[in-house]
């Protein structure tokens, strides 16, 4: 049940992690804060498909 899916940061785009997420109880789109290595900083991640 459970899947891999890769997350996006939503100021340069860049795909840097991957993670797993069970789409029976989130069936939505996973959010993060993450660390961007190019902008040095946390931002928004957003699961991409």
């Amino acid at each position: 049940m459970r899947v891999i899916v890769t997350l996006a940061c939503t100021e340069s785009g860049d795909r840097n992690y991957t993670t797993t997420k069970n789409k029976k109880t989130h069936p939505g789109r996973l959010e993060l804060k993450k660390y961007c290595p190019r902008l040095k900083r946390v931002t928004l991640h957003r699961e991409v498909r």
